[in-house]
């Protein structure tokens, strides 16, 4: 397991958005993605009767419709112990199939690093 200290700066930055959204918001989960000018982008669960996304669908549709053209990563805070596969691809779609997905427990700890394809 690689631990956050390990990670660089930037990536560290997105796990901590990612956690600090999940606990601000009371959410089952936190995301952040970076995009190719280094801006963040962060959002936790979205469940309304009506819609449905996840927190990493969430954050890459907002780096969407602020013309993000590309992602370098993205990060997830959840309890889960894998990530949905479509919120790999929403990944995927922007940032191609190399894009890093951190995924870390509430607690912050980084659990595992995988593709977005």
């Amino acid at each position: 397991m690689t631990q956050t200290t390990d990670l660089g700066p930037e990536d560290r930055k997105i796990i901590t958005l990612a956690r600090s959204a999940r606990a601000r918001n009371g959410v089952p989960e936190g995301a952040a993605v970076r995009d190719e000018t280094g801006r963040t982008y962060v959002a936790g669960t979205v469940a309304l009767e009506s819609l449905k996304l996840s927190a990493l669908r969430t954050a890459v549709a907002m780096a969407v419709a602020s013309g993000a053209k590309s992602l370098e990563a993205a990060a997830v805070v959840t309890g889960a112990e894998a990530l949905p596969d479509e919120d790999r691809a929403a990944v995927r779609d922007l940032g191609g199939p190399d894009t890093p997905v951190l995924l870390a427990g509430p607690d912050g700890e980084l659990r595992a690093t995988v593709s977005a394809g």
